[in-house]
C-alpha cells in the first residue's frame, strides 16, 4: 500500500492539471499536520489543499496582472476550522436559532443504501422537494427515495440543481475517479 499524498503533492497535482506555472509552487507554504479534525477521512489535507490551490490561483492572477509573486501560506488547522465555519456563525451577533433544516438528513434509497440531502438553504430544499415531487416531510421523502438507487439518484439530482450525495464506503471513495 503506497503512502497517501501529502497536501503539497495534492496541490501540485491540481496545479499541474489546471495548467498552472510550476514556479508558483515555490511560493507555497503549508504548515500543520493531520489529524486536524476527528474523521476517518483526510479532512485536514482536503481543506488545506483546496484552500491552498484557490489561494495560489488568486496569487497567480495577481502576478499575471503585473505584480510580484506573492507567498501563499495555509495552516492545516486554520483550513480545517474554515471547513467547520458553521460552528462559528453569528447573525446580528447571535448564534442562529437552528443551524440545520429539520429535513436535512441521510435517507435510505431503494437499493438499501443512503443519500444525504442538503436542505439547509431554502432553494436547496425546494429543488429536492420539487425533483422528488413530494411533501416536505421525512416520510414523504423516504417514500420517494425508495424508488431510487443511491448513485443514480445522486447523478440525476445533481443534474437538476439539487445538493445530494450518495454515501460511499472508504473503499468506494478510494476507487472513485
Amino acid at each position: 500500500m503506497s503512502a497517501a499524498p501529502s497536501p503539497r503533492d495534492i496541490v501540485a497535482d491540481l496545479w499541474r492539471r489546471a495548467g498552472g506555472d510550476a514556479s508558483a509552487l515555490d511560493d507555497l507554504k503549508l504548515t500543520g499536520a493531520e489529524p486536524a479534525l476527528p474523521s476517518s477521512f483526510r479532512v485536514g489535507a482536503a481543506a488545506q489543499a483546496s484552500i491552498a490551490a484557490v489561494g495560489l490561483a488568486a496569487a497567480e492572477l495577481r502576478h499575471r496582472a503585473g505584480a510580484a509573486r506573492q507567498a501563499v501560506t495555509v495552516d492545516m488547522r486554520h483550513a480545517a476550522i474554515e471547513f467547520r465555519s458553521e460552528h462559528y456563525l453569528t447573525v446580528g451577533g447571535e448564534a442562529p436559532a437552528a443551524m440545520f433544516d429539520p429535513l436535512f438528513a441521510a435517507y435510505r434509497t431503494g437499493d438499501d443504501r443512503f443519500v444525504r440531502l442538503h436542505m439547509n438553504f431554502p432553494h436547496h430544499r425546494e429543488n429536492v422537494l420539487k425533483f422528488l415531487g413530494c411533501a416536505p416531510t421525512r416520510a414523504s421523502i423516504e417514500a420517494a427515495l425508495g424508488k431510487w438507487q443511491a448513485v443514480a439518484f445522486e447523478a440525476e439530482a445533481y443534474q437538476r440543481g439539487c445538493v445530494a450525495a450518495a454515501m460511499r464506503s472508504p473503499a468506494e471513495w478510494a476507487a472513485h475517479p
